[in-house]
């Protein structure tokens, strides 16, 4: 699908979501969830910290509630950037977006793309496999290997549009519209496989502990 047909689509799409929300007006029941500020700053071998704040004019374009921007290092020193932004409410406007969407303010330029599964521990000894967008983006000389989804309600997806169509489908099924975008960033140092490998490494650490902050 190219770029035309895509944002035809998408502009469609949230001008259908737009009508449908305004029209529901029931205050949303979301469930009580820890904040994101409790997340574990050690998680297995990985130690985190707080990376700086976004400024104003960022924050007003991402529209989000809640957030957590934090890098961590893993035994070896090796950097994983973490962004988990959450929305209680998608209603007034303010709703996820692909992080590729800031990427060309930021001197950052898409150089491949896919999708990929990936195995997580899902409670009880169970797994499931979740489907996340894979990016390696370019600036000069640098490379970084991105990996992020949209989460909701116990519910994995890459796709923005698909995210979109369920946010409506909750919305009128269970009068909820919060949700969350998380985004992991491993810079290609050596190999690109090895930026793919800990960065999978470090989603199969941070997955099984989101529902606590992202409630089903």
């Amino acid at each position: 699908m190219n770029t035309s047909i895509r944002l035809g689509v998408l502009s469609v799409l949230m001008l259908a979501t737009a009508a449908l929300l305004a029209a529901t007006t029931r205050a949303e029941q979301v469930p009580m969830r820890e904040p994101l500020t409790t997340c574990p700053l050690e998680l297995s071998d990985w130690k985190g910290e707080r990376a700086p704040d976004f400024d104003e004019a960022t924050l007003a374009v991402l529209g989000v509630d809640e957030y957590i921007n934090r890098v961590y290092l893993d035994s070896r020193k090796r950097p994983i950037g973490l962004y988990v932004g959450y929305y209680g409410s998608q209603r007034e406007g303010d709703t996820m977006h692909s992080p590729l969407n800031c990427m060309p303010g930021a001197g950052w330029s898409p150089i491949s793309f896919s999708r990929m599964p990936i195995s997580v521990e899902a409670g009880a000894a169970a797994s499931r496999d979740i489907t996340v967008n894979r990016y390696v983006i370019g600036k000069g000389l640098d490379r970084q290997l991105v990996l992020y989804w949209y989460q909701s309600h116990g519910r994995v997806v890459a796709s923005e549009y698909w995210g979109k169509f369920y946010m409506v489908v909750d919305a009128v099924r269970t009068n909820r519209t919060d949700g969350a975008m998380v985004r992991i960033i491993a810079p290609i140092v050596t190999t690109e496989s090895d930026a793919e490998r800990q960065a999978v490494g470090f989603a199969q650490v941070l997955y099984p502990l989101l529902g606590r902050f992202l409630p089903n």
